[in-house]
């Protein structure tokens, strides 16, 4: 089992930064990737960005330039770096950790950008 905490949502202004963080516990060395979702009211959950434990990051093409992940091991955290935030941004951020028997999810940390 690998649980997932998510933090660091909140209300920003358009052009402002967040970083979410996501500490993962439990069987950890069986993570094979972890990534960043994210669902906008009444759309379905979409790829925002994902790393492997070899570090290897990919990212949707609407986030790139302007998001970041990353991991510290040490911490077994991964972040999402935001900048140039933008009010389409907002939505509900979820943490994926994805193991060779499943995928285990967050329960979501909420990002409102404002106009």
């Amino acid at each position: 089992q690998v649980q997932l905490v998510e933090s660091g949502g909140g209300l920003v202004q358009a052009g402002g930064s967040l970083r979410l963080s996501c500490a993962a516990s439990g069987s950890i060395l069986s993570i094979n990737a972890m990534a960043w979702y994210r669902q906008a009211p009444g759309k379905q959950r979409d790829l925002v960005a994902s790393i492997t434990s070899g570090g290897s990051t990919n990212y949707a093409d609407s986030m790139k330039g302007r998001f970041t992940i990353s991991r510290d091991n040490a911490k077994n955290t991964v972040y999402l770096q935001m900048n140039s935030l933008k009010p389409e941004d907002t939505a509900v951020y979820y943490c994926n950790a994805a193991t060779i028997w499943r995928n285990y999810w967050g329960k979501g940390t909420l990002v409102t950008v404002s106009s």
